[in-house]
């Protein structure tokens, strides 16, 4: 049944229209995030430049006010001269506005001349002042900056002490009225609303540009240290905060370092980011504009391109449910119609690649995967039934039927699945060919179904290579108390090879008299040992060490044949064969032979 033309052409129209739209969108919102970001870096130095332009000038300030005080204390006190310390002290009142009163103190911490604004000056040994703050700290670091307090609860106030170059010049204590920072701060403006402020490290107020706050003896200082503490922890940059207003800002704030005040350069964020605003809906016109140009055009392209594309859908619905001979037709000379040729290419090349696919995961269940791939793409026909020269390879657990007799289960599962990694690695590695595991008994052929350069050093080298890899893993079954060994039987001889079986179950094998001799070697080997024909002695005794362990009667043979064992499995062991009756140790063992591991 064919579908309504409407859902089509609904969902093509909507791609085109993306297609227009998203791009659109997503440049808009580009260009607005770079432009905010460098908003924000251009807001940062602003505020930064603000902030650290009011930290010199408190720093100026105090600088300023310890150089007028340490002027006062530069020569030794003498007797009689506490009236000339007044007129210093009168003096510096009126060169520096922003000092109250003045307290001059004399070696021992006697105050020896007091000075005021709003107090009656005196002269005259005074009050002890040895265990004030200030004088402790004055001769401790020489400058003393205490902390803001409130005089009358409304003014802030803060003392500087600054003692002489030497210890009998004494010390002056200022008491220093912090309004006049008021013109610092009032002096910044950032914006058209926004401002600085100065917060000691209690949260307390120093400056506003707003007065009235400062004069409330530290009214709403949990605001400001809240302020100060999270904008403090941006560590120099500009962060988006709750001001102390509780209206939005972006403030940035820098220390005063002689006085460990905290500046803090604030904007309220309706006017920082009110450039972002204006492009924003310049912006969200364009893509308004964009919009209604994007429907127009999806609109007629949809229509232009209902019938193909519906072709194209069809088809690729089709290919998905593996219907690879489906082709399509579209004659519209122009892209459409090569579309279609290529797509029709394209269902080709899939059903060749899935047959392909499907014959080498064939091949690759009983094959070793290069070995597959090369089938693959050599003859097929090396599958079919035919006569070869092989090397066939039994490999046989010894102790095996015994150990599952008292094991459970899953330890028995556990065994195997390490003796078949090691024999199936061991394998592949070797580009032989794993017919089968039979329990824990395993045939390889060599030779077969790929021909191979001299199959019978290649096959005395991998079962040395799987002898070694099994007993290997037997290490870790004996330390588990599982004595279990391995021995590997190796015949060639004529065999014919083919695949086997029915109703879509093939197994490649190979039936012959060699199979049946390296299957009866293979039980004859004891653990670690490797037997070998005739015909693989003869073809491999200048490779190998080997040695005869004499004849034996094989079960379906007419006469005893003649045994051979590797005796040595490192490839660098000296080649040639051990007499029969020789010193080889061949005799003296029950087959003969002990094999050490591969070097």
């Amino acid at each position: 049944m064919t579908r309504p033309r409407r859902s089509l052409f609904i969902k093509y129209f909507i791609t085109l229209f993306v297609a227009v739209v998203v791009p659109l969108m997503l440049g808009s919102a580009s260009e607005a995030w770079f432009a905010f970001r460098d908003n924000r870096l251009y807001l940062n130095e602003i505020l930064q430049v603000e902030a650290r332009s009011a930290a010199d000038r408190i720093q100026a300030f105090t600088d300023g006010i310890r150089d007028q005080l340490g002027w006062v204390v530069q020569f030794p006190w003498t007797p009689g001269e506490d009236d000339r310390r007044r007129i210093d002290g009168l003096r510096l009142l009126q060169q520096v506005p922003a000092i109250v009163s003045l307290s001059m103190v004399d070696a021992t911490g006697t105050e020896r001349v007091f000075v005021s604004r709003v107090s009656m000056n005196r002269t005259g040994r005074g009050a002890d002042m040895s265990a004030d703050p200030a004088v402790i700290g004055a001769r401790a670091h020489r400058v003393w900056y205490g902390p803001v307090h409130y005089q009358r609860d409304s003014e802030p106030y803060m003392r500087i002490a600054v003692a002489g170059n030497r210890a009998a010049a004494g010390i002056v204590v200022a008491d220093i009225n912090l309004k006049l920072i008021w013109d610092i701060i009032a002096g910044i403006k950032i914006g058209d609303t926004g401002h600085a402020l100065i917060v000691d490290d209690t949260g307390r107020l120093v400056a506003h540009p707003d007065i009235s706050l400062v004069l409330r003896s530290g009214a709403g200082a949990g605001d400001f240290s809240r302020l100060k503490s999270e904008v403090s922890a941006a560590n120099g940059s500009a962060v988006t905060t709750t001001g102390e207003d509780g209206t939005p800002v972006v403030a940035l704030s820098v220390r005063a370092a002689n006085v460990d005040w905290t500046v803090i350069a604030e904007q309220p964020v309706l006017e920082a980011f009110e450039s972002i605003r204006a492009a924003l809906w310049r912006s969200l016109i364009l893509i308004v504009i964009g919009i209604v140009f994007a429907s127009v055009l999806a609109y007629w392209r949809a229509c232009r391109m209902w019938g193909p594309i519906r072709q194209l859908e069809n088809g690729v619905e089709r290919i998905g449910m593996g219907q690879f001979d489906h082709r399509i037709t579209i004659q519209s000379r122009d892209e459409l119609e090569q579309l279609a040729i290529r797509f029709n290419q394209m269902a080709e090349e899939l059903g060749a690649s899935q047959q392909k696919s499907e014959r080498i995961n064939r091949l690759k269940q009983f094959l070793a995967p290069q070995v597959a791939e090369l089938v693959e793409h050599s003859d097929q026909r090396l599958l079919d039934a035919h006569r070869r020269d092989v090397v066939a390879i039994f490999g046989d657990l010894r102790g095996f039927t015994a150990f599952t007799a008292r094991a459970e289960p899953d330890a028995i599962l556990a065994v195997l699945k390490q003796y078949y990694e090691a024999v199936g690695a061991v394998t592949a590695r070797h580009e032989a060919t794993l017919i089968r595991f039979a329990g824990d008994g395993v045939m390889v052929l060599v030779n077969a179904p790929v021909t191979c350069e001299n199959p019978a050093y290649r096959g005395v080298r991998l079962a040395i290579d799987m002898q070694a890899a099994v007993q290997s893993v037997a290490g870790t079954w004996s330390a588990g108390g599982c004595a279990i060994g391995f021995g590997v039987g190796v015949a060639m001889g004529h065999a014919t090879v083919g695949t086997l079986g029915y109703q879509g179950r093939l197994d490649y094998t190979a039936i012959g008299s060699v199979v049946n001799l390296a299957s009866r070697l293979c039980s004859m080997a004891d653990d670690g040992q490797i037997l070998l024909d005739p015909i693989i002695n003869e073809r491999v005794k200048d490779s190998f060490a080997l040695a005869s362990i004499g004849e034996r009667p094989i079960k379906g043979y007419d006469r005893a044949l003649e045994i051979f064992a590797v005796t040595r499995m490192d490839a660098s062991a000296p080649t040639g064969r051990v007499d029969r009756a020789g010193g080889s140790g061949a005799e003296r063992s029950r087959h003969g032979l002990t094999l050490t591991e591969t070097a």
